[in-house]
């Protein structure tokens, strides 16, 4: 008569910790889902966003004063190629004044034309990693979830 008591009243725990781990379960796959099909989108916009930029981007050089012509073909004049520009940056601010200016150009180039396409493509690719990782990684139940014959709630 016990026996059939206590399993009796063991039946509605079992019942709401199935219950439980269903909709746990239910809830981790749409999270997976979810942040599987976010990874999916930010990399189809990301990667064809960046092969449109790569497309139609010229490889004019940022900040060309003009363009001299040698047989036939034109070449940029850029201002940090001329003598007394950087006879200039050095006097009034020395040699550290003309290596933040090398700098400073590089930096500013890198947000232009091609460049500018590897470097939304590169930070895509990074950023649906992320997100792929942590839906398939992260999202998992703990072992102390795992629900068996010796653990029917989940608990350790």
């Amino acid at each position: 008569m016990a026996e059939a008591k206590s399993s009796q009243c063991n039946q509605p725990l079992q019942r709401y910790a199935s219950e439980g781990r269903d909709n746990m379960n239910w809830k981790i796959l749409k999270k997976r889902t979810y942040l599987n099909l976010f990874s999916a989108i930010i990399l189809m916009v990301g990667l064809g966003s960046a092969a449109l930029i790569y497309q139609r981007a010229g490889n004019d050089p940022y900040g060309a004063l003009g363009y001299e012509v040698v047989d036939g073909t034109m070449y940029p004049i850029m201002p940090e190629s001329s003598k007394l520009y950087r006879h200039n940056l050095e006097v009034y601010g020395g040699k550290f004044n003309v290596i933040m200016d090398d700098f400073r150009r590089w930096f500013v180039g890198l947000w232009h034309g091609k460049s500018l396409a590897l470097i939304i493509a590169c930070t895509t690719i990074v950023i649906s990693f992320g997100f792929f990782y942590t839906a398939n990684y992260l999202t998992q139940p703990l072992k102390s979830d795992v629900h068996n014959e010796n653990n029917p709630v989940g608990t350790s």
